[in-house]
Order: structure tokens, then sequence, then C-alpha cells
């Protein structure tokens, strides 16, 4: 048995962690004595400890962390590993983006001198956006559910036998955004008028190009807000993207181009 200072330094773990690891139940010490009430820990505990340290740093919580130490199924705890595999997948590439965002950002401030001026190179033009025939699927979702429901559009191409025409967009209703629910309606264009699931009318639109990722799109929502109230119009139905080049074209986020639509009327 080791006591719990040679725990520690076996296991490179504070022996107040130790105490806290004892008192939620997530790993008890095979000993205390009755009387001093020293602990003691024993051989086979070392490999949960060294479990729960490398579980830590997949990024379970100690509550999660428990649980899996309580499971016997070997095919719950591999799925649940592989789970956290995307998701650790997921957030480097959130990081990446973002620091390609703030690479952007400073070579726009080195330039300027303005810490802002990244929100003024959108172009807005007036356009008269023609009739669009899509096939859609709109439901409350959260933005990180558009591959599936995507997925779910397409998985209809070959069955209803039609042809998709290249658009590829989110119509967005909600007054307010809330990125893990809101009601969005995603777009795919479709040649077959006649099969379509709805006829997007022709609409006068305030339309910007953003370049880059998704995450800093409501720099171009910013922009073309201001140009509305500015030049005398305000808006008139629900916004929505097209996805022009994504990261399905094998480029860069820096390369991504997205056109930001908001359909317009005279004030």
């Amino acid at each position: 048995m080791f006591t719990i200072g040679q725990f520690s330094k076996i296991c490179q773990v504070s022996v107040k962690t130790l105490h806290h690891y004892d008192r939620i139940n997530l790993l008890k010490p095979i000993k205390v004595d009755a009387f001093t009430g020293y602990r003691y820990y024993g051989q086979q505990q070392l490999n949960t400890m060294l479990l729960i340290q490398r579980l830590k740093r997949y990024g379970f919580s100690l509550e999660e962390i428990r649980k899996l130490l309580d499971c016997n199924d070997k095919r719950a705890l591999f799925s649940t590993l592989q789970k956290q595999k995307e998701q650790l997948k997921q957030q480097v590439q959130k990081t990446n983006q973002i620091i390609q965002e703030i690479s952007s950002h400073l070579q726009n401030f080195e330039r300027t001198g303005d810490i802002m001026s990244y929100q003024k190179g959108y172009e807005v033009e007036l356009r008269q956006v023609p009739a669009r025939a899509v096939l859609t699927c709109r439901q409350k979702m959260s933005v990180d559910e558009f591959g599936k429901y995507y997925s779910s559009i397409y998985e209809r191409v070959p069955k209803e036998k039609v042809t998709p025409n290249g658009i590829t967009g989110a119509v967005y209703y909600d007054e307010e955004f809330n990125r893990d629910c809101s009601d969005i309606e995603l777009i795919v264009g479709i040649r077959e008028q006649d099969k379509a699931d709805k006829i997007m009318d022709s609409a006068l639109c305030a339309v910007t190009l953003h370049k880059g990722g998704y995450s800093s799109l409501s720099d171009a929502y910013g922009a073309l807000v201001s140009w509305i109230q500015q030049n005398g119009y305000e808006e008139n139905g629900a916004p929505y993207d097209i996805y022009v080049k994504t990261g399905f074209d094998n480029l860069p986020m820096e390369d991504w181009e997205t056109e930001v639509y908001f359909p317009v009327k005279k004030a």
C-alpha cells in the first residue's frame, strides 16, 4: 500500500485533489486508519488514478468520469470515447477558424489603424432576385445541425429525380437569433419547378458578399442593416444566406464565400 503522500507523488496529483476525489466517491482510499485517519491506496488504484487523469485531459467532467468508471459495457465506453474525440476535433476546427479570423483582423488593423476597419469592407448592392425553386427543410434547429438536415434534403434528390442547380442556403425566420435553437429553413435549389417544395418569390434585396468563416457572418449582417437604414429602405422579409464557395469545394476557410440577402422595400 501507499500513503496518500506517496500516491500523490507517484500520480503527480495533489493531496487536496485526492481528498476531493474521496469526498465525491470518485476514488476512495483502500484503507483509512481508524486512529490516525491516514489514507492508504493500493497498487490497482494507480491504474484507476492514471485513467482518471487521462479522461480529464480528454475533457470529461468528474461526474462523467465517475459514470465511465462504473460502466462495464465496453461498447458504450468505446462509443463515449469516440464521441468525445469528434467533439475535440470540432473544437480544434473552431479554434483554427478563430486564429485565422484574428490574423485577418490584425492585418486590417495594422494597415488602417482602425480596429473596426474590417466592418467597412462590405459592398452592398440592390438586386432584383429571381424566383427560385427549392427543396426545403424548415424547423427549429441549431446551427451545428445544418449538416444533418442538409443530408435529409440531398437524400431526396435521387428518389424524387430532381436536379440541383448549385444553390444552397438558409433562411432565418426568428426575430431573435439563437445559435442553439432557431426557426431556420434550409434550401437546395432545383431545376424542376413542378417538383419543388416551394417557389421563393422574386424580391428586391440588399445583397453583400461575405468572405471567410461563418462565425463572422454577423459582420455582413451589420453592414447590410446599416446600408438599409442609411439609404431609405426597410426590411421586407426573412434574410437568408446563399453558400457560394465552401469547405466542400476543398477551399481554405479564408476563401469561403457567402452571399447575404435582405429583402427590402422603400421606407
